[in-house]
C-alpha cells in the first residue's frame, strides 16, 4: 500500500472525539485477560516496548505486564516522556537496545506506538544485528506530519517545526527496515490517518487491521492478540498473520480491501 503524503489528510473530528474508545479498550483488555493468556507463548527473547507522544512508560505497563506473563523478557524505554527526537534520545535507544541484545545473547524484538514505532523502525536500521522483529501500532511512518492530528503537540513537545523536515529526511523515515515488520492499524484511528500506517507489501513485511481507537491500541484485546502471536515466531521462521482461520477471520479484517 504506497500513499502520496499530501494526499492523506488527518482523521475526521467524528473519529478524534471517539478516542475515548481508548477507556473501553482499557476495559476490554482486563476483561479478556484470561482469553489473551491462551494466546501463544514466548521463547524468553527480550521485547523493548517504546510508547507514543507525550506518553511515558506508564501507557504501556499493561501491555508489558501481559508480555512478561507470556514468557518475555519485556521492558519499557525507561526515558519518561516520548517529546520527540530531542538530544540524547536516540543514543539512549541505541544503547539500551545494545545492552539488552549483549546481555542476553539474542536480538530483540521493539514493538513502538505510535511515534515510539518511528522510533523502533529507525533503532532497528541503525542497529539491525541487534533486532529480531518490529511491530508498529497505529505509527504513521509513511506520511507527512501533518497527515496527523497530533502534529501541532509534536512541534510543542519536540520543539520542531514539521514544516522544516525536507523530503529527504521523510523518505528516510519511509524506508522500511531490513528485517521482518509488522503494522497493526485501525482505519476508525481518530489521530494518525490509518493510510500513513501501513507497510508496503514485502515478503518481511505485513500489515493487521483492527477495529478501535489510536489511544487504545496498546491495551485492544486484539492487537495484544496479534503481538503475542508475532512475537512467539522462530527467529527465522518469520510467516505473515493468519487472519482467515476459525474466530480470526471475525476479529481482524482484510487490509486489502
Amino acid at each position: 500500500m504506497s500513499v502520496v503524503a499530501d494526499a492523506v489528510r488527518p482523521p475526521s473530528r467524528a473519529l478524534l472525539l471517539l478516542e475515548g474508545r481508548a477507556f473501553w479498550e482499557l476495559g476490554a483488555f482486563a476483561a479478556s485477560f484470561p482469553l489473551l493468556r491462551m494466546a501463544p507463548r514466548g521463547d524468553g527473547h527480550s521485547v523493548l516496548v517504546v510508547p507514543g507522544l507525550i506518553a511515558s512508560d506508564v501507557s504501556t505497563r499493561p501491555l508489558r505486564s501481559f508480555l512478561k506473563q507470556q514468557g518475555y523478557d519485556a521492558h519499557g524505554w525507561g526515558l519518561g516522556r516520548n517529546l520527540g527526537p530531542r538530544p540524547g534520545v536516540q543514543r539512549a535507544m541505541l544503547k539500551q537496545l545494545i545492552e539488552l541484545h549483549r546481555t542476553s545473547g539474542r536480538k530483540v524484538s521493539v514493538v513502538g506506538w505510535s511515534l515510539g514505532g518511528i522510533f523502533a523502525r529507525e533503532l532497528a536500521k541503525q542497529a539491525p544485528e541487534a533486532v529480531r522483529q518490529v511491530i508498529t501500532l497505529g505509527s504513521p511512518f509513511t506520511g507527512h506530519p501533518r497527515a496527523t492530528n497530533a502534529w501541532r503537540v509534536y512541534e510543542w513537545a519536540s520543539g520542531e517545526r514539521v514544516a522544516d523536515r525536507g523530503e529527504d529526511l521523510l523518505e528516510a523515515v519511509r524506508a522500511p527496515p531490513p528485517m521482518p515488520s509488522t503494522a497493526i492499524f485501525s482505519r476508525n484511528d481518530g489521530i494518525c490517518a490509518w493510510q500513513c500506517c501501513v507497510e508496503a507489501p514485502s515478503p518481511i513485511a505485513d500489515n493487521i487491521e483492527v477495529t478501535g481507537s489510536h489511544c487504545g491500541l496498546g491495551v485492544n484485546p486484539a492487537v495484544v492478540y496479534a503481538i503475542a502471536d508475532r512475537l512467539a515466531q522462530a527467529e527465522n521462521d518469520w510467516r505473515p498473520f493468519d487472519r482467515v482461520s476459525g474466530w480470526r477471520r471475525f476479529v481482524y479484517l482484510d487490509p486489502q480491501r
